[in-house]
């Protein structure tokens, strides 16, 4: 997105050049007369009129008669300094004088949808002349990022996030589950970007589908999402510690479902830095056994074993999470660790049944910045974080997050499919002073998915 959208002003930049070299914004001047638009190219690099990728296409320069909010466009016309206010349907657009030319004016599409659909561009001039342009701005499908707990469960409030979520009068939005049940909408924000809706009765893991006036989108993550799991503490893999330490696995009123992983106990401090305190804040799963030479049961096995992790770099790691306000987060980091066997296995160093050199119990392969890892922190924002004691869905992107090295720097190695044997998730250092606490994470569906 960022270089889209640099891409997008380099493009302006290059716009003004060509045709306004002789413009300075602090010599500009609303000009008298009446603007004329006699056609408007697109200056964004791509339009998506749909959430699959061959709807995408290319548009740079093309003419047209519609677009979609925040699109970049310049008019083409006579007078176009005579503009003083412009309107796309009943949003007003900014204008910056820096790129506004007798002959060509640079504006983007308002974001917010319009109340009142007219499909024209009105251009107002200083002295309160309206001149008009038919133009349409076409508004997509329900666009959703994200929700809020993608295991939340029935009868309780969950949060999609996004954009375009647009309640019509006559069409009202839908948010439907994998097995057709829809759920209760109870809130909309004002610039349709979430919607609060209550979680139907479903039992189903897949898609949700969520319709508006403007179409339909089904989402890329699922509800209850089971593909890729690799520890549900309940023994689904039959996956859990496999390490020095066994964290403790429990349950409570609160479950979100079943068993759950906990680190720290409320009572262990944990100092300012993120100090070192394995045996409260890590979990570990070593894969292999103590034999000569090594071989993988089933309680042991490779996670690349269980799971697909040849197309790596477009997915992601997820789980469960509830913090609560009592034992808030705010130091250290939350080091999401995935190795090799050659960097680490449970048993001897040796060789395997396949014959890879494996290197035993350790914990020094992480200490470091050879080993990519995440460092997941959110308590850096506003010094302290919790969940309120609710659950919520994390997801840590593979490759734009697997970057770190152990003390916040730049990891020095890269990662390949053979990477994904191994899970450590150790709340520890990560480069960040914060504050003194006694942080409580219960974690829950560790799993790798599409992203």
């Amino acid at each position: 997105m960022k270089k889209k959208l640099l891409y997008m002003f380099a493009l302006v930049a290059t716009a003004t050049v060509f045709t306004g070299c002789k413009d300075q914004p602090d010599k500009y001047e609303v000009a008298d007369g009446t603007p004329t638009v006699n056609y408007i190219r697109q200056l964004s690099t791509e339009i998506t009129t749909s959430t699959t990728t061959e709807d995408t296409h290319f548009t740079n320069g093309e003419f047209v008669t519609s677009a979609s909010p925040q699109a970049l466009l310049c008019l083409v016309g006579e007078n176009l300094r005579s503009v003083y206010e412009m309107y796309f349907n009943d949003q007003k657009a900014v204008l910056n004088s820096s790129y506004i030319t007798d002959n060509t004016l640079i504006v983007q599409v308002p974001r917010t949808v319009p109340k009142t659909v007219s499909n024209k561009i009105y251009m107002i001039t200083e002295g309160g002349d309206t001149v008009t342009y038919d133009f349409q701005v076409v508004i997509s499908a329900p666009t959703v990022n994200s929700m809020s707990c993608e295991y939340a469960a029935a009868g309780t409030t969950a949060t999609l996030s996004g954009a375009y979520f647009i309640n019509d009068t006559n069409v009202p939005l839908t948010i439907t589950f994998p097995n057709g049940k829809t759920a209760e909408i109870k809130e909309i924000d004002e610039t349709y970007s979430s919607v609060k809706f209550v979680v139907p009765e479903c039992d189903e893991s897949g898609p949700i589908t969520v319709t508006s006036i403007y179409g339909t989108t089904e989402t890329k993550f699922y509800y209850k999402d089971d593909r890729g799991l690799m520890f549900d503490f309940d023994g689904v893999t039959g996956l859990t510690n496999r390490g020095w330490h066994d964290r403790v696995i429990t349950t409570d009123d609160n479950a979100i479902t079943g068993n759950y992983l906990q680190l720290g106990n409320g009572e262990t401090t944990m100092s300012a830095d993120g100090g070192w305190n394995d045996s409260q804040f890590s979990f570990e799963y070593w894969p292999g056994d103590w034999t000569d030479p090594v071989t993988y049961p089933a309680n042991g096995v490779r996670l690349f074993d269980l799971v697909d992790f040849s197309d790596y770099k477009n997915m992601a790691i997820k789980f469960e999470m509830c913090i609560p306000s009592e034992y808030a987060w705010k130091a250290g980091a939350m080091q999401i660790i995935m190795a090799p066997t050659s960097a680490v296995s449970m048993g001897n160093a040796g060789t395997d049944e396949y014959g890879n050199t494996v290197a035993g119990c350790n914990n020094s392969y992480f200490q470091g910045d050879d080993l990519p890892r995440a460092l997941y922190r959110p308590w850096t924002e506003t010094g302290s974080f919790d969940t309120g004691g609710e659950w919520i869905t994390v997801s840590i992107p593979i490759a734009t997050s697997f970057i770190y090295g152990m003390n916040g720097g730049s990891a020095t190695g890269s990662l390949s499919q053979e990477s994904f044997a191994s899970l450590v998730i150790f709340v520890v250092a990560g480069g960040i002073s914060g504050t003194e606490c006694t942080p409580l994470f219960k974690i829950d569906n560790i799993r790798a998915v599409p992203y």
